[in-house]
């Protein structure tokens, strides 16, 4: 029995990001060390607690703009982050981006 509980297929990606949390006065910049259509993970070694309420500005071809919340903290190592909001043009722009991903990985699969 599959313990997975994702919706969405992961990629293993680093992509730019900037998060704003109520709590910090600056926002924290890292990158993606995954990445999928309902969330990603960043490595930090402050990592936010569960149920933290943040702002993504996810670097894609255009600065996308995402409503998140923490739903895992791993101490010293970083989040899973839950994407709750994200406008249509964005969510079609992340999912462009995960498709031609995807197609590349395949791609790379075929020629193995």
């Amino acid at each position: 029995m599959s313990t997975e509980r994702r919706e969405h297929q992961r990629f293993k990606l680093s992509v730019p990001v900037e998060i704003c949390s109520e709590s910090a006065d600056t926002p924290l910049r890292g990158a993606t060390s995954d990445l999928s259509l309902g969330g990603c993970y960043v490595e930090s070694i402050f990592p936010f607690p569960i149920g933290t309420h943040l702002e993504l500005k996810l670097q894609l071809e255009d600065t996308l703009l995402i409503l998140a919340t923490a739903v895992t903290c791993d101490a010293q190592v970083g989040n899973g982050i839950r994407f709750d909001k994200i406008l249509p043009e964005d969510l079609e722009q992340l999912e462009t981006f995960l498709k031609s991903v995807a197609e590349k990985e395949a791609a790379e699969m075929e020629n193995k």
